[in-house]
């Protein structure tokens, strides 16, 4: 039998059976309820937010945030990349490839390869390249560019030919004052390149053979 003092006393207790002796207190606590916009602010807590907004407005933002998460990457996804949106590539022929996606690979000088090789290492490291298996049959091949800018390399795909032979797809690089009228409106905009980051845009498998 368990005894529970329901009077207001100043030390609540409660009693096993009806021996005092084991009477033994117990600390009762009033459970708080959290500030929504507190709640939401630990949630994207390391998103930068404008001082201008009202309490209010941010409140309003991040609702919105989190009711379309899934529209955003996020850092448990592999390279920021959008899990469950795979674009799919279609050509306007069949194998065998024209001599254009076939090209033999073609020399370049010592230091391009040295920079190509370490953009190709960081990329494999990165998972977003894969080695050929052994036996594995290339029936297409993209040649690579590199570019300089402040010292610094930059590792391009020249997809050009396949270009001419894919279909048409959905994922056009909009003109920039097409582009400037869409962001003029917008209500938020948030901090990042929304012209780029077409590494949150996975392939189906099926399609990487393609590229």
């Amino acid at each position: 039998m368990y005894g529970i003092d329901i009077y207001n006393s100043k030390n609540r207790h409660i009693t096993i059976d009806t021996n005092k002796e084991k009477e033994f207190s117990i600390d009762i606590y009033q459970i708080s309820a959290q500030d929504p916009l507190e709640e939401l602010l630990n949630e994207f807590r390391e998103g930068q937010f404008s001082t201008t907004l009202t309490s209010k407005q941010k409140l309003s933002f991040l609702k919105m945030l989190r009711k379309n998460r899934p529209a955003f990457a996020i850092g448990e996804e592999p390279l920021d990349q959008i899990i469950g949106h795979y674009i799919e590539l279609y050509l306007d022929l069949e194998i065998p490839y024209p001599p254009m996606l076939r090209g033999p690979p073609y020399p370049e000088s010592m230091g391009t390869r040295k920079e190509i090789e370490k953009h190709i290492n960081e990329l494999l490291d990165m998972d977003v390249l894969r080695k050929i298996r052994h036996k594995e049959r290339v029936e297409i091949t993209t040649p690579v560019l590199i570019t300089w800018h402040d010292g610094k390399s930059r590792l391009f795909g020249d997809f050009r030919a396949l270009e001419s032979y894919s279909k048409a797809d959905r994922y056009s690089i909009h003109r920039m004052p097409h582009a400037l009228d869409k962001m003029a409106k917008a209500k938020y905009i948030p901090k990042m390149d929304f012209m780029k980051g077409f590494h949150q845009n996975g392939v189906k498998p099926n399609s990487m053979k393609l590229l």
